[in-house]
C-alpha cells in the first residue's frame, strides 16, 4: 500500500471554496480504486494549510489513477473548478508508506 500526503497553501478568503474542491475529490479517488482519508482544513494554525491523506494498493495503481484521472470529466470538473476559483495556490505531493496495526 502507497499513501498520498498532500499539503496545500490555499487562499484564505477561499476555504469555502477550497472545501467544496476537497468534496469533489473524495468520491472519485474511491471510484478509481483508492481509500480516501479526508481532507483537512485550517482551524487553529496557519489559515493558508489545507492537506490530504489518501492510499492505494500500490504506486502502480496511484498512477493508473492520474493517468485515468486526466480524461475524466468529473476530475477534469475539479481541476477547473480549483483553477476558475484560485482556492489553491499551490501544493506539494509526498507518498508513504503505512505502518497498520496488526490485525489479531
Amino acid at each position: 500500500m502507497i499513501s498520498c500526503y498532500v499539503r496545500y497553501e490555499i487562499d484564505p478568503d477561499k476555504v469555502a471554496e477550497f472545501e467544496t474542491y476537497a468534496r469533489m475529490w473524495m468520491p472519485l479517488v474511491a471510484r478509481f480504486g483508492g481509500t480516501h482519508h479526508g481532507y483537512f482544513l485550517p482551524h487553529e494554525s496557519a489559515n493558508d494549510l489545507a492537506v490530504t491523506l489518501f492510499s492505494f494498493p500500490s504506486l502502480a495503481a496511484y498512477e493508473d489513477y492520474r493517468e485515468r484521472s486526466m480524461s475524466d470529466p468529473d476530475c477534469q470538473e475539479a481541476y477547473d473548478f480549483a483553477r476558475r476559483t484560485g482556492c489553491i495556490r499551490r501544493y506539494d505531493r509526498q507518498f508513504l508508506r503505512p505502518v497498520l496495526p496488526d490485525k489479531g
